[in-house]
């Protein structure tokens, strides 16, 4: 399964697992990423059947792991060895993959990544614009992904910091 919008069926809803970088990739991180991916898909299994995946890589900085469960579910052993291979990936390039404890949001038409903290202190001291669009990396869906990967401050999880004081 490609998972580009033009080969999409859009009554399917595909199971999405969003890996977001620290920073963009570099070229080689792209190509060395892509090529672990195509490799790694090409057997991913559960129980021994095979898994109808792909990937893309968004905006150069977000892997996005997308599984057609209708054909075959992904289990618990097949996302571990998933696990396994984005950890090695991180590991080899430094991505901060599994560092949940960040945000990312695009500003001035660039995509800033930085510690919760920060941002949350940016936002209520004024070094960050209420105007602002926010990622939202627990999309767990294709469709879900599709309509709110990307959400301007108010409507993101992250709107409940413009409320601070």
């Amino acid at each position: 399964m490609k998972i580009e919008e033009s080969t999409i069926v859009e009554t399917n809803d595909y199971r999405v697992i969003i890996y977001p970088a620290s920073r963009p990739f570099t070229a080689k991180e792209s190509k060395v990423i892509t090529e672990q991916l195509y490799d790694f898909l090409a057997t991913w299994a559960a129980h021994g059947k095979p898994l109808s995946s792909s990937f893309k890589i968004e905006k150069n900085q977000f892997i996005i792991i997308c599984v057609d469960e209708e054909i075959e579910v992904a289990s618990g052993c097949s996302i571990d060895a998933l696990g396994v291979v984005m950890k090695r990936i991180d590991q080899e390039f430094q991505l901060g993959l599994f560092d949940r404890m960040k945000a990312t949001f695009v500003e001035n038409g660039e995509i800033k990544t930085m510690k919760l903290q920060d941002f949350r202190s940016g936002l209520k001291n004024g070094e960050i614009s209420t105007d602002i669009e926010v990622f939202d990396f627990s999309k767990n869906t294709y469709v879900a992904f599709l309509s709110d990967f990307l959400l301007p401050l108010r409507r993101s999880w992250a709107g409940t910091f413009t409320d601070l004081t």
